[in-house]
């Protein structure tokens, strides 16, 4: 129940590329909108970085820009952001170096160095992961073998978010969502595991204090206060990371329901209320930002990034054409690919163009068309691409099933979303229901929920989302023919990638 449905809140996604935030009321309507961009730093091919000072002056933006459309003082910020990044800091809290992101690939030695350290099964069994090129654990690594004279200035390491905390109020602290991708938390205890930080060498000391998503983690500093327009003393809740925090503004936190998000890479999200780690490798296991819960998560790394990629190297002509309509070009190609029977006149496409995660864990598999003939066209490539990601997102469906994790209906969030033979395609492959989330604002929406319940507004994460978020009316049922149809072929897909693999 609301306590006092004007009271308002702010939610802040520190992304990959911009600084999001959102003003909204304990009833879930959304007041104000802001954002600030900031460059992406690739040093070198394969290494991705940002100064966090970029971070700190965007944040500082959107949250002045908010605060100047609140008419009575925000009651809580949450706070969100892009996963697995480092951010590296000496004992007066300075930056050493340009914080190392989620998407760097330097770190495959580390990787190496962590499994044998702590052994595969073991990792896995308690961080519910493998060691990933991409988790801050490696980058610590890293840092210790390629740069010691940083090494040893080294006093904290922050996630991306957190570092946008510490600047609002000087503490060190982090949720147990963001802090589940970093490879040195115990999923069951959603704590630090002493034995993962021993066995790497890693003080205790470096990492801050970690929280349940909607707890109260600080409080705005006189400096945050005076930088941003907030007062001072705002509560700051601990948050989530991006994937927990949109899930959570999308209402999933319960079974039954699961997300499935077709942006540039794609997402299977599934709440789980108990910890069960793959021990395959092949699929995430955090902590939820629901306390007390957990998530499995598949990721296929080029969803929507896949059809992006046709439209912008190969579909030249379209594009034109589209301008000249006044049209959406992924929506043009989208209707075209509708013209074409399902199964693309047997041409299959692999969505590989940026490695893989589920199930393959690959950084370097690669992209294909498999069964062109002289009678495809452009049509047949796009409507491939379309049930090519299908068929990638439910090879993470499969083994989320398999993990004792059965959703009944899917949310779908992403660009990819809105398209209608997508939708169609996703619905028959995944043979789930399927409706569209109507929230669109992203992980900065669901830390103004978890704000709400930090603050007492709602009692908790399931009250909040009764209040605020608003479901689907609506699920689509898939179409029988189409699920036969697709369920030979997906059977096929599997067996591609390991038989090309295998021979390269």
């Amino acid at each position: 129940m609301v306590g006092d449905a004007h009271q308002l809140f702010i939610g802040l996604d520190i992304g990959t590329s911009s600084a999001k935030g959102v003003l909204v009321d304990a009833a879930g309507h959304v007041i104000a909108r802001a954002s600030g961009d900031y460059p992406l730093l690739v040093p070198r091919p394969g290494w991705t970085e940002q100064n966090p000072e970029d971070w700190w002056e965007a944040a500082q933006s959107v949250l002045a820009e908010l605060v100047a459309q609140a008419d009575t003082a925000v009651a809580g910020i949450g706070l969100t952001g892009q996963m697995h990044g480092a951010v590296f800091l000496d004992a007066q809290g300075a930056v050493i170096r340009p914080a190392i992101l989620w998407n760097d690939q330097r770190t495959g030695a580390a990787c190496e160095a962590i499994e044998t350290a702590v052994g595969s099964e073991r990792l896995r069994r308690i961080t519910g992961n493998p060691a990933l090129t991409g988790f801050q654990a490696p980058k610590i690594l890293w840092l210790r073998d390629n740069e010691p004279e940083h090494y040893a200035q080294l006093a904290h390491v922050l996630l991306p978010k957190d570092y946008i905390r510490y600047r609002l109020s000087g503490a060190f602290a982090t949720d147990v969502s963001d802090a589940a991708g970093t490879l040195l938390l115990d999923l069951e205890a959603r704590n630090w595991s002493e034995e993962v930080l021993e066995a790497l060498d890693i003080p205790r000391g470096w990492l801050p204090q970690v929280f349940e998503s909607p707890d109260v983690s600080a409080e705005l500093s006189e400096s945050g206060a005076q930088a941003t327009g907030l007062g001072a003393g705002t509560p700051i809740m601990a948050g989530a990371g991006d994937n927990a925090a949109a899930a959570v503004g999308g209402g999933i936190v319960k079974s039954g329901v699961a997300l499935v998000s077709v942006g540039t890479s794609g997402v299977v999200f599934a709440h789980s209320d108990n910890a069960t780690p793959d021990t395959s490798g092949e699929l995430h296991c955090f902590c939820h930002a629901v306390p007390g819960s957990y998530h499995l998560m598949g990721v296929s790394l080029a969803s929507g990034g896949s059809l992006q990629w046709f439209a912008d190297r190969i579909a030249s002509d379209e594009a034109a054409v589209a301008q000249r309509l006044g049209r959406n070009l992924h929506e043009l190609l989208a209707a075209e690919a509708a013209t074409v029977a399902p199964g693309a006149d047997d041409l299959y496409f692999l969505p590989y163009l940026a490695g893989e995660r589920t199930p393959h864990m690959d950084p370097d598999a690669r992209g294909a068309w498999i069964g062109l003939t002289l009678s495809h066209d452009r049509r047949h490539m796009v409507r491939a691409i379309l049930e090519g990601v299908a068929f990638s997102l439910r090879d993470s469906l499969v083994r989320i099933e398999a993990q004792g994790v059965k959703p009944e209906k899917l949310i779908l969030g992403g660009g990819g979303a809105h398209s209608e033979v997508w939708r169609q395609i996703l619905a028959a492959v995944l043979n789930k229901p399927v409706a569209v989330q109507r929230d669109q604002e992203g992980p900065a929406y669901g830390a103004t929920l978890l704000a709400a319940v930090g603050a007492g507004v709602h009692a908790d994460v399931d009250a909040a989302v009764a209040a605020m978020v608003e479901a689907p009316e609506h699920f689509e049922s898939p179409d029988p023919e189409l699920v036969a149809e697709y369920a030979p072929r997906y059977d096929r897909f599997t067996r591609l990638y390991p038989a090309l693999r295998d021979a390269l």
